[in-house]
């Protein structure tokens, strides 16, 4: 494997292991060093093994398509991307500031909207968002927290500094697979974690649990479901796997009601049940078809009614999506400042909002450097990236803003920055990533040490997305002076 770490050169990306050619950053030397001491054939089988293990724990995502739904092997690279302690301590402050402006964001919009009469953000830009819910107008959730459960997405620029790419605040997935690559990556190379000062993710199915049953600190032991869409829905894998490790129960709407005292119940062969916290995985309009959606069956009719008596707490809050808007998303660092009188840790990643006359101007006259995105769409979709688009696609978006500015925001295509990936040959190659670090939000606040990585498994492409044909890699925050996770073969799934 030598000749082919000596032959890698990121250039011109920043890599996040490799600082330049022959020279690895301080905080993955040793891992560096020690994949380079692996023969071809010792290397080829730590790959076999962990596709093997992949197959054998059947961690598995799905992928919607007009054939039908298929499930796939997830796509994993055993190569893991380091993050230093350091810098990853001043990214977990900025995180927590940034959820905390975010939560007291959305509980302003719905009860007195004072950011919007003093002139921090315009009364349209929030009450036009898809995400905004009459519905929820003078609630206050337990601990004025709407948004339990954040995945924000960090993306490193070619400058070195990690900024945020957006906020997923309705219903985030991927946790699930952070923990399975940390399981698969001890499987397959057991011996570098008794080398390297490792952060632990094992113990994030605890957190979760604490923070749900922190939403109803009056019952000693609330029960506390996890309400999934079913078995076809994309994430169910990480449905099943969270309840299962958090010690959650698994339920569908079907399996639940809201009895007459407006308690939820779900209903078991010894007859109903109580039910205290629910961490639902479905989206607002699908929830209640009392208030949103008539015609939804994966909902609960008078599931919303329960909540705004107090009688069931839900995680994350309806409504949260108000926030989880890429046009709202340009005003946060605004809203940091009004509300925390901070200045952001973490940069936004530089936008344009296209509501604005003469940024919507630029918009235009640049649209093939730039990165449009429509303020409610996810996963990738509905968004033009210029530089990998045709003339035919850039005018198509020309249209597009011109009759909906409102909706649009643009941004520079950033730099991403890379890491050593495995290639489908055997080769090791630069590929651009992401990071989703999951932020746990209820008495107090929890981020995960790194999250999931995603990977562009194809050569040039900045999409990320597994459904896109991205991939994932475990994620390493090493220290400089602490003791080695050397406990990695006692974890089980």
């Amino acid at each position: 494997m030598k000749e082919k770490w000596n032959a890698y050169d990121p250039k011109p990306f920043y890599d996040e292991l490799i600082a330049a050619k022959h020279q690895p950053r301080q905080s993955s030397y040793k891992l560096v060093d020690y994949l380079r001491n692996f023969s071809p054939d010792g290397f080829k089988r730590c790959v076999d093994e962990s596709e093997a293990v992949i197959r054998e724990m059947g961690i598995s995502f799905t992928v919607y398509s007009d054939a039908g739904n298929i499930d796939r092997a997830w796509p994993f690279d055993v190569i893991p991307r380091v993050i230093p302690g350091n810098e990853w301590d001043r990214t977990e402050m900025g995180l927590k500031q940034r959820i905390r402006a975010l939560n007291m964001f959305i509980q302003d919009v719905y009860n007195g909207g004072k950011a919007i009469k003093d002139g921090v953000i315009p009364a349209d830009v929030v009450m036009q968002s898809k995400g905004y819910r009459e519905a929820c107008v003078g609630i206050t959730p337990p601990h004025g927290v709407w948004a339990n459960i954040c995945g924000s997405d960090l993306v490193r620029h070619s400058d070195g500094v990690m900024y945020v790419l957006e906020d997923n605040l309705r219903v985030p997935s991927g946790v699930a697979y952070m923990l399975e690559n940390r399981n698969i990556t001890k499987r397959v190379l057991p011996e570098i974690f008794n080398k390297l000062p490792i952060r632990p993710v094992r113990d994030y199915p605890s957190h979760l649990y604490e923070m749900l049953a922190s939403l109803r600190p009056e019952l000693e032991r609330p029960t506390i479901a996890l309400m999934t869409p079913g078995i076809y829905n994309s994430a169910y894998f990480e449905h099943a796997f969270l309840a299962q490790q958090a010690g959650l129960v698994l339920l569908e709407g079907a399996d639940l009601m809201v009895g007459k005292d407006d308690y939820v119940y779900m209903k078991t062969i010894q007859g109903l049940e109580r039910v205290d916290v629910i961490y639902r995985r479905i989206d607002d309009e699908f929830i209640d078809p009392e208030v949103f959606r008539e015609d939804s069956i994966l909902g609960v009719p008078g599931i919303m009614r329960s909540w705004k008596a107090g009688k069931v707490a839900i995680a994350n809050a309806p409504g949260c999506g108000v926030a989880d808007d890429k046009v709202i998303y340009a005003y946060v660092p605004d809203l940091i400042r009004y509300y925390l009188n901070e200045e952001p840790s973490l940069p936004n990643v530089p936008t344009w909002v296209c509501r604005r006359p003469e940024e919507r101007e630029y918009v235009l006259e640049h649209l093939a450097e730039l990165v449009v995105k429509p303020a409610n769409e996810s996963g990738g979709y509905g968004m033009l990236v210029g530089p990998h688009s045709t003339a035919a696609q850039v005018e198509e978006f020309r249209k597009l803003i011109q009759e909906n500015p409102n909706n649009y925001i643009a941004q520079p295509t950033l730099n991403l920055s890379v890491t050593p990936t495995c290639t489908e040959d055997g080769a090791i190659e630069p590929r651009h990533l992401d990071l989703r670090p999951f932020i746990l939000s209820g008495s107090d606040i929890y981020v995960t040490p790194g999250g999931l990585t995603r990977v562009a498994l194809v050569k040039g492409s900045l999409v990320v997305n597994s459904s896109q044909g991205g991939g994932s890699k475990d994620t390493w925050i090493v220290d400089d002076e602490k003791t080695p996770e050397t406990d990695g073969q006692e974890d089980e799934v």
